[in-house]
This record gives C-alpha cells, structure tokens and sequence, in this order.
C-alpha cells in the first residue's frame, strides 16, 4: 500500500480544465502525488488554446488525449476533484470530494484561458500544501 496521496481531477469533456490541473499538480509534486484525469464525456483532443497556454509554462500536453471516467479512477483516488461534472462522477464513502468551480476553456482563446490556468494553478498549490505539507512554500 503507498503513501503517495493520489488525485483525480474529473471535468466532462477531460480536454481543459481537469488536463491543466493534471499537469500543473504532476509538475509541482514532482513525484509525491500521484495524477489522474478523466471527462465523464471525453472530448476527442485537448483543447489547443489550453495546449498553448500550458506550454508558455513549459509544459508539453500535445501528447495528452481525453480520457474516460471510470470507477476504479474513482475508487484508487484520495482526492476526487470535479469541475462542472454534475452527477456524472460516482461517489464512493471515504473519498474525499472538492468541486472547484471554473469557468470552462471550451470555445475560447488563449487570452481567455491563461486565468482559467492561474486560477487552477493556485488551487493546485493550495491542494498540494495540504497533501505534501513539507512542500508547502
């Protein structure tokens, strides 16, 4: 059994907002959590706006896809966030769940998404203090 807390970040389509968070926590942890993504109705590609907004930050999601929300997704995580998922994600007792609400990146340019990505950026931070308090700055 690991100790590695594990996330899973859950939007509809898996192509914004749960993609940025997947990346931003992946590359702050740096390996002391464990990151998951899923849409509970996977788009077919990520979002270019968030490809190219991510990647003013150095990080690379052009070989990211959408991927489908499954319940052992649900049932491996510490840490269930949902971001506009409504129902669509199972609850299971003893999980521990957070709705962050977030404008959705769908339709929109880079000028619109950078904000989107700052604001999930610090809630990302946020979460990973609490998870990794040692990495807390």
């Amino acid at each position: 059994m690991s100790s590695t807390p594990e996330v899973l970040f859950v939007c509809v389509h898996n192509a914004g907002r749960s993609q940025m968070a997947a990346a931003l926590l992946h590359h702050h942890a740096r390996g002391k959590v464990a990151v998951r993504s899923a849409g509970s109705a996977p788009a077919e590609t990520v979002n270019p706006a968030v490809v190219e907004v991510m990647n003013e930050l150095g990080l690379d999601l052009s070989q990211e896809f959408p991927k489908k929300l499954t319940t052992d997704a649900v049932e491996a995580a510490d840490v269930v966030i949902t971001m506009g998922c409504g129902d669509a994600c199972p609850v299971f007792p003893g999980k521990r769940y957070l709705d962050w609400e977030l404008a959705d990146p769908a339709g929109q340019g880079v000028d619109a998404v950078r904000p989107i990505r700052d604001d999930i950026d610090q809630r990302v931070r946020a979460l990973l203090a609490e998870l990794v308090p040692e990495d807390a700055q």
